[in-house]
């Protein structure tokens, strides 16, 4: 997408009319186009657009509106994050900057009083960057009266000092780990997650003591989730899953500062607990998620969507499949401008997979909405992802007897991922296409025992016991036990094979 275009969908209609009054103010000349510009954009007007500036020769000129009007935009954004945003941590920044201002203007006293104020939050908060600008300029300014000790003021900057190190070395680490986890998603990559994680800790000096925080537990538990599910086999993440659950016991001190995180890691255990069908212990840990989430608004809003789904897949995976599709369609309705379409996605999908297995037709429409490029899904949503994505609509038209439509959607699946699952040894997938393909030409071929042999081998040995796998497996086996893909699951999930 355009980036200017982007940036102007970031508004809504309040938003806009704060940033016409913005440009209106800046502007000194009357013949300045950028409102008009604007107002085009928001109504993709692409006739009125190419004609704003009539002559070819004028093309530069349009260029260059175009660049002032997203500085401006990218000028009225920031001072509107900056207003609006209501954290400690702008608090402790608004403190500084005053601070600094006080200072220089030799309001000495009432502006030591600001920086004290801004370290005590800043140190709550640790924010070493933050502290580290403020502690200099407190020696900068140390020569003034009312000025703190030199030498306490050094103490607390070289500790601060050691603090940013070691915070440095953990987001060099977690940086890299993403970019290896990025290999794995788009590349293929293959690599042992414990090998990969101590050698990383070792090659940047981290002691144990450093991965005992919030943050660490939250870093090292995201890639371990991301891993999981790359694998589709959440067992391989238990002993994190288990360190994990002992760091949560052993803390006394629950500061609100750390909510993001206790949050995001309450959801990324309760999402492990559902792939292992602990339903039980993933609702105590989704409850109490909630209980977090209620405690502040900002959070509220960006975990929502995703309590959500993990809510109503528990749901559906214990025999409550008409609850689970009613929460999944609540959230679809109450999500808002401002979510993630990554969750919005997620959601959908979810609805149209429960929709399917319970032999709804209302999973095609839920799936015609899923209308982003096979690119777009492979860059923000993962591989795995996007190839589930495609299995399931060859395997939900296949069921509503589309059968052309399935067999081209069929074809162009192993023309676009053929050669990265047999690069990343994922031959499970061809062979069950390959199962799927066989029906798609001969429908009786469900009841041949040699076929049904082939299709129950898939769903054998640990690697394949996941709830997902489980589903696409349970679309096949339904087809010979004359049921619906849903009452095959539950009976598997149940343990009555």
């Amino acid at each position: 997408m355009d980036s200017l275009l982007e940036l102007t969908n970031l508004l809504d209609n309040n938003d806009l009319k704060h940033f016409k009054q913005f440009l209106q103010r800046k502007n000194k000349r009357g013949d300045v186009k950028n409102l008009q510009l604007l107002d085009l954009l928001k109504t993709d007007d692409i006739n009125n657009l190419s004609n704003l500036y009539q002559s070819p020769k004028n093309k530069d000129a349009y260029h260059a509106l175009r660049k002032r009007l997203q500085d401006s935009l990218l000028l009225f954004l920031s001072q509107k994050a900056f207003e609006n945003n209501q954290s400690d941590t702008y608090d402790a920044l608004r403190l500084v900057v005053v601070g600094r201002f006080l200072l220089e203007n030799d309001v000495v006293k009432t502006a030591f009083k600001c920086l004290d104020k801004a370290e005590r939050l800043a140190k709550h908060l640790e924010q070493f960057n933050l502290l580290n600008e403020l502690l200099l300029l407190k020696l900068h300014y140390a020569h003034l009266p009312g000025a703190e000790n030199f030498e306490g003021l050094t103490a607390r900057f070289l500790l601060n000092q050691a603090d940013m190190q070691r915070e440095a070395k953990l987001n060099i680490a977690y940086a890299f780990l993403r970019q290896e986890l990025q290999q794995i998603h788009q590349q293929g990559k293959v690599v042992n997650l414990n090998t990969l994680i101590i050698t990383t800790i070792r090659k940047y000096k981290i002691s144990v003591q450093d991965l005992m925080t919030y943050k660490s537990v939250y870093q090292i538990l995201f890639i371990a989730n991301e891993y999981a599910a790359i694998q589709q086999n959440y067992g391989l993440i238990e002993r994190y899953i288990n360190r994990t659950n002992q760091f949560i016991r052993g803390l006394k001190d629950q500061k609100k500062t750390y909510l993001f995180y206790h949050i995001s890691i309450l959801y990324f255990l309760a999402n492990f607990h559902l792939r292992q069908k602990d339903f039980g212990k993933s609702r105590s840990l989704l409850k109490e998620m909630m209980e977090l989430m209620m405690s502040d608004n900002r959070y509220y809003t960006l975990f929502y969507l995703r309590h959500q789904l993990l809510s109503a897949l528990n749901l559906f995976f214990t025999n409550l499949a008409d609850e689970a599709t009613n929460l999944l369609k609540e959230a679809l309705v109450f999500s808002k401008s401002s979510s993630k379409p990554e969750d919005i996605e997620d959601i959908r999908i979810s609805l149209a997979m429960c929709l399917a297995l319970c032999d709804n037709r209302e999973s095609l429409k839920q799936l015609k909405l899923l209308t982003r490029t096979d690119t777009w899904y492979e860059k923000k949503m993962g591989m795995l992802w996007t190839i589930r994505k495609n299995l399931m609509e060859i395997l939900v038209q296949a069921q509503f007897s589309n059968i052309e439509v399935a067999m081209s959607r069929l074809a162009s699946f192993r023309r676009r991922y053929r050669k990265y699952l047999l690069k990343t040894s994922e031959e499970r997938v061809l062979v069950f296409l390959s199962l799927i393909e066989k029906y798609l030409l001969k429908p009786d071929v469900v009841f041949e025992a040699a076929y049904q042999k082939k299709v129950l081998a898939l769903q054998s040995g640990t690697e394949n016991t996941d709830i997902f796998i489980l589903c696409f497996v349970s679309w096949l086996i339904a087809k010979w036990k004359k049921k619906t893909a849903y009452e095959v699951v539950m009976k598997i999930i149940q343990g009555d094979k």
